[in-house]
């Protein structure tokens, strides 16, 4: 109960946006009402610990840096108005086609967004916008990536392998990792379907789709995770964007599906679902 409480208040945190700490800044004291006349109230936090090497282990969730206005995050990459992704003239049409239900223009029962209507796994990176924690679990062959939404579960592989020169098409893709420096894990990423969307806004994505992914520890208790899109097919150019993690080692992973957990299926039902298109239990009866 404790725990759904905290992942509560962290899901009401990211949709609204409310801007937080990072970099050393995190964790400073400010005063609270009816407390300016308490000098420990203001006094900083002690700085947190340096950042372990080659350690990524343990709960994060997204904190954005203080004073950043960074509301497309919960979206989208890059902000929509000044910096919007190039796009191939495919990319342009696939984007036209697209309903989402985050800009306004199209309601819930409107959407045709995979995630919201089929239930489809979110895909890499877009997984990222879901506001709920994820887990790094390192072991000697792979890094896993554990997401409370969805059960969703990345293996990055670190045992020297190669990037496959014609992967299976996969939903998460096919990644490998190594580290980069004591504190700096890179991630190169292949092998997706074109099933899902790069973003919440509908920006969509080909076979060709790679994905380069630099997690950063800044301390003991933020991360950094630099994102580069590449796809010759949807973008005319790299898309890249910078998200910041808080470690919450108090918090263990819950259990979100998308078979019910936040879903109202009654709200689709102008969609003539067919057989394979959710999992089984969870089309609207």
């Amino acid at each position: 109960m404790r725990r759904g409480l905290l992942n509560s208040i962290w899901i009401v945190s990211a949709l609204l946006l409310i801007p937080s700490a990072g970099y050393a800044q995190y964790g400073a004291g400010t005063a609270l009402p009816g407390q300016r006349n308490n000098p420990q109230a203001t006094k900083p936090a002690a700085p947190p610990a340096p950042a372990p090497v080659h350690d990524l282990s343990g709960v994060w969730m997204m904190r954005n840096p203080p004073g950043s206005n960074r509301g497309f995050t919960n979206y989208t990459y890059t902000d929509p108005k000044t910096e919007p992704p190039s796009l191939t003239p495919w990319g342009e049409e696939k984007l036209k086609e697209a309903k989402d239900s985050n800009g306004g223009a199209y309601t819930l029962d409107q959407t045709n967004d995979p995630v919201l209507t089929r239930c489809y796994p979110p895909g890499t990176p877009r997984v990222y916008f879901h506001p709920y924690p994820f887990e790094f679990v390192p072991s000697a062959k792979y890094m896993l990536m554990m997401f409370e939404y969805d059960h969703t579960i990345r293996r990055i592989y670190t045992d020297g392998r190669k990037l496959p020169e014609d992967p299976d098409p996969t939903w998460m893709g096919f990644s490998v990792g190594h580290w980069d420096g004591p504190t700096t894990f890179v991630v190169e990423t292949v092998g997706f379907n074109e099933k899902t969307w790069l973003d919440r806004l509908g920006h969509a994505h080909s076979d060709q789709l790679r994905v380069t992914e630099r997690f950063r520890r800044i301390d003991h208790d933020h991360l950094e995770l630099d994102i580069t899109m590449t796809d010759p097919k949807a973008l005319a150019k790299p898309w890249t964007t910078t998200f910041y993690y808080q470690n919450r080692p108090e918090w263990e992973l819950g259990e979100i599906t998308c078979s019910g957990d936040y879903l109202d299926w009654s709200k689709f039902e102008s969609f003539s679902f067919k057989k394979d298109d959710v999992p089984e239990g969870t089309a609207p009866k």
